[in-house]
Protein backbone atom coordinates (compact mmCIF):
# COMPACT_ATOMS: atom_id res chain seq x y z
CA UNK A 1 0.00 0.00 0.00
CA UNK A 2 1.21 3.53 -1.10
CA UNK A 3 1.87 6.12 2.02
CA UNK A 4 0.16 8.15 -0.66
CA UNK A 5 -3.03 6.46 -0.31
CA UNK A 6 -5.85 8.48 2.22
CA UNK A 7 -7.22 6.87 5.11
CA UNK A 8 -10.73 6.09 4.82
CA UNK A 9 -13.80 5.59 6.89
CA UNK A 10 -16.53 2.83 5.87
CA UNK A 11 -19.16 5.98 5.76
CA UNK A 12 -16.82 7.48 2.99
CA UNK A 13 -16.39 4.41 1.00
CA UNK A 14 -20.00 4.20 0.88
CA UNK A 15 -21.47 7.49 0.90
CA UNK A 16 -18.65 7.95 -1.97
CA UNK A 17 -20.29 4.98 -4.32
CA UNK A 18 -23.58 6.34 -3.54
CA UNK A 19 -23.17 10.22 -4.30
CA UNK A 20 -21.70 9.15 -7.89
CA UNK A 21 -24.26 11.18 -10.06
CA UNK A 22 -23.46 9.01 -13.63
CA UNK A 23 -26.68 6.53 -13.65
CA UNK A 24 -29.44 4.61 -12.44
CA UNK A 25 -27.32 1.64 -11.46
CA UNK A 26 -23.73 0.99 -9.51
CA UNK A 27 -22.12 -1.31 -11.71
CA UNK A 28 -18.80 -3.45 -9.88
CA UNK A 29 -16.71 -1.55 -12.59
CA UNK A 30 -17.95 1.68 -11.23
CA UNK A 31 -16.82 0.04 -8.29
CA UNK A 32 -13.19 -0.37 -9.34
CA UNK A 33 -13.24 3.19 -11.16
CA UNK A 34 -14.94 5.04 -8.22
CA UNK A 35 -11.74 3.27 -5.79
CA UNK A 36 -8.65 2.35 -7.15
CA UNK A 37 -7.38 5.58 -6.42
CA UNK A 38 -8.02 4.93 -2.38
CA UNK A 39 -6.40 1.47 -2.58
CA UNK A 40 -7.04 -1.92 -2.63
CA UNK A 41 -8.89 -1.91 0.81
CA UNK A 42 -11.90 -0.70 -0.40
CA UNK A 43 -12.26 -2.85 -3.42
CA UNK A 44 -12.19 -5.40 -0.87
CA UNK A 45 -14.57 -4.24 1.75
CA UNK A 46 -17.63 -3.28 -0.82
CA UNK A 47 -17.89 -6.64 -2.17
CA UNK A 48 -18.10 -8.36 1.49
CA UNK A 49 -20.60 -5.94 2.45
CA UNK A 50 -22.44 -6.63 0.41
CA UNK A 51 -22.37 -10.50 1.10
CA UNK A 52 -22.88 -9.32 4.63
CA UNK A 53 -26.09 -7.09 4.07
CA UNK A 54 -29.28 -8.69 3.21
CA UNK A 55 -28.57 -8.34 -0.33
CA UNK A 56 -26.18 -11.30 0.45
CA UNK A 57 -29.42 -13.77 0.49
CA UNK A 58 -29.61 -12.77 -3.33
CA UNK A 59 -29.04 -15.83 -5.41
CA UNK A 60 -25.57 -15.53 -7.46
CA UNK A 61 -24.61 -12.11 -5.49
CA UNK A 62 -21.87 -14.16 -2.86
CA UNK A 63 -20.40 -15.52 -5.68
CA UNK A 64 -20.12 -12.47 -7.71
CA UNK A 65 -19.04 -11.44 -5.02
CA UNK A 66 -16.63 -13.43 -4.00
CA UNK A 67 -15.28 -13.61 -7.62
CA UNK A 68 -14.41 -10.05 -6.78
CA UNK A 69 -12.97 -10.67 -3.71
CA UNK A 70 -10.50 -13.52 -5.32
CA UNK A 71 -9.69 -11.24 -8.61
CA UNK A 72 -8.85 -7.92 -6.21
CA UNK A 73 -6.97 -10.27 -3.82
CA UNK A 74 -5.35 -12.00 -5.83
CA UNK A 75 -3.85 -9.18 -7.78
CA UNK A 76 -2.83 -7.49 -4.29
CA UNK A 77 -0.60 -10.31 -3.43
CA UNK A 78 1.46 -10.37 -6.75
CA UNK A 79 2.16 -6.59 -6.52
CA UNK A 80 -0.51 -5.14 -8.81
CA UNK A 81 -0.76 -1.34 -8.15
CA UNK A 82 -4.16 -1.10 -10.68
CA UNK A 83 -7.17 -3.40 -10.70
CA UNK A 84 -8.45 -5.15 -13.41
CA UNK A 85 -11.41 -6.81 -14.14
CA UNK A 86 -12.77 -9.05 -17.07
CA UNK A 87 -15.46 -8.08 -19.12
CA UNK A 88 -18.06 -10.42 -17.69
CA UNK A 89 -17.60 -9.10 -14.06
CA UNK A 90 -17.59 -5.35 -15.31
CA UNK A 91 -21.41 -5.67 -16.78
CA UNK A 92 -22.89 -6.41 -12.99
CA UNK A 93 -24.58 -3.98 -11.32
CA UNK A 94 -26.95 -3.14 -8.89
CA UNK A 95 -29.89 -0.69 -8.11
CA UNK A 96 -28.27 2.64 -7.25
CA UNK A 97 -31.39 3.88 -5.32
CA UNK A 98 -31.96 0.87 -3.37
CA UNK A 99 -27.87 0.53 -2.87
CA UNK A 100 -28.28 4.67 -1.78
CA UNK A 101 -31.37 3.65 0.68
CA UNK A 102 -29.23 0.96 2.34
CA UNK A 103 -26.20 3.65 3.22
CA UNK A 104 -28.08 6.01 4.66
CA UNK A 105 -30.25 3.15 6.73
CA UNK A 106 -26.91 1.84 7.59
CA UNK A 107 -24.89 5.61 8.44
CA UNK A 108 -25.50 5.34 12.28
CA UNK A 109 -23.91 2.44 12.34
CA UNK A 110 -20.66 3.02 10.09
CA UNK A 111 -20.50 6.19 11.57
CA UNK A 112 -20.08 4.76 15.13
CA UNK A 113 -17.32 2.18 13.36
CA UNK A 114 -15.46 4.74 12.33
CA UNK A 115 -14.93 6.51 15.06
CA UNK A 116 -13.38 3.61 16.87
CA UNK A 117 -11.02 4.19 13.96
CA UNK A 118 -7.53 5.58 13.06
CA UNK A 119 -4.44 5.21 11.19
CA UNK A 120 -1.82 3.40 14.08
CA UNK A 121 0.85 1.06 12.84
CA UNK A 122 -0.21 2.11 9.61
CA UNK A 123 2.89 -0.16 8.48
CA UNK A 124 1.16 -3.57 9.36
CA UNK A 125 -1.43 -2.72 6.42
CA UNK A 126 1.58 -1.97 4.02
CA UNK A 127 3.68 -4.64 1.99
CA UNK A 128 4.56 -6.91 2.75
CA UNK A 129 2.18 -7.62 5.63
CA UNK A 130 -0.81 -6.72 3.31
CA UNK A 131 0.01 -9.49 0.78
CA UNK A 132 -0.36 -12.06 3.96
CA UNK A 133 -3.97 -10.46 4.71
CA UNK A 134 -4.82 -11.04 0.79
CA UNK A 135 -3.54 -14.08 0.58
CA UNK A 136 -5.82 -14.94 3.66
CA UNK A 137 -9.16 -13.01 2.23
CA UNK A 138 -8.67 -14.70 -1.63
CA UNK A 139 -8.97 -17.99 0.30
CA UNK A 140 -11.87 -17.15 2.64
CA UNK A 141 -13.64 -15.70 -0.53
CA UNK A 142 -12.51 -18.86 -2.15
CA UNK A 143 -14.65 -20.74 0.71
CA UNK A 144 -17.95 -18.35 0.27
CA UNK A 145 -18.86 -19.83 -3.38
CA UNK A 146 -20.11 -23.12 -1.69
CA UNK A 147 -21.40 -21.74 1.02
CA UNK A 148 -24.14 -20.02 -0.86
CA UNK A 149 -26.01 -23.37 -0.75
CA UNK A 150 -26.09 -23.00 2.98
CA UNK A 151 -28.71 -19.42 3.76
CA UNK A 152 -26.32 -16.44 5.12
CA UNK A 153 -23.13 -18.82 5.58
CA UNK A 154 -21.15 -16.85 2.91
CA UNK A 155 -21.43 -13.96 5.50
CA UNK A 156 -19.05 -15.32 7.71
CA UNK A 157 -15.92 -14.90 6.11
CA UNK A 158 -17.29 -12.22 4.15
CA UNK A 159 -17.48 -10.47 7.55
CA UNK A 160 -14.03 -11.36 8.53
CA UNK A 161 -13.16 -10.36 4.98
CA UNK A 162 -14.78 -6.84 5.44
CA UNK A 163 -12.84 -6.54 8.62
CA UNK A 164 -9.60 -7.02 7.07
CA UNK A 165 -10.38 -4.74 4.49
CA UNK A 166 -11.33 -2.16 6.82
CA UNK A 167 -8.27 -1.76 8.51
CA UNK A 168 -6.68 -1.27 5.09
CA UNK A 169 -9.00 1.64 4.13
CA UNK A 170 -8.08 3.02 7.58
CA UNK A 171 -4.91 2.18 7.52
CA UNK A 172 -5.26 0.53 10.70
CA UNK A 173 -2.79 -1.76 11.96
CA UNK A 174 -4.49 -2.91 14.91
CA UNK A 175 -7.53 -3.78 13.21
CA UNK A 176 -5.75 -5.56 10.47
CA UNK A 177 -4.11 -7.59 13.24
CA UNK A 178 -7.09 -8.60 14.58
CA UNK A 179 -8.91 -9.29 11.03
CA UNK A 180 -5.58 -11.18 9.93
CA UNK A 181 -5.91 -13.48 13.72
CA UNK A 182 -9.75 -14.36 12.75
CA UNK A 183 -9.02 -14.54 9.12
CA UNK A 184 -6.02 -17.52 10.37
CA UNK A 185 -8.89 -19.06 13.28
CA UNK A 186 -11.46 -19.26 10.13
CA UNK A 187 -9.07 -21.05 8.10
CA UNK A 188 -7.69 -23.20 10.53
CA UNK A 189 -11.56 -24.34 11.71
CA UNK A 190 -12.45 -25.00 8.16
CA UNK A 191 -9.42 -27.49 7.79
CA UNK A 192 -10.36 -29.04 11.01
CA UNK A 193 -14.26 -29.65 9.93
CA UNK A 194 -13.55 -30.19 7.01
CA UNK A 195 -14.15 -33.88 6.71
CA UNK A 196 -17.07 -33.66 9.03
CA UNK A 197 -18.59 -32.49 5.40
Amino acid sequence: MRDSEPALGLTDILQELADRPDTRRLSLVTLVDTMQGRGFGPLLLVPALIVVLPTGALPGVPTLCALLIVLVAGQLVVGRRVPWLPARLRRVDFDRDRFRAMVDKARPWTERLDRLLKPRLAWLTRWPFNRVGALACLLLAMAMIPLELVPFAAAIPALIILLYALALAAHDGVLAVLGLAAMIAALAAAVWFWPIF
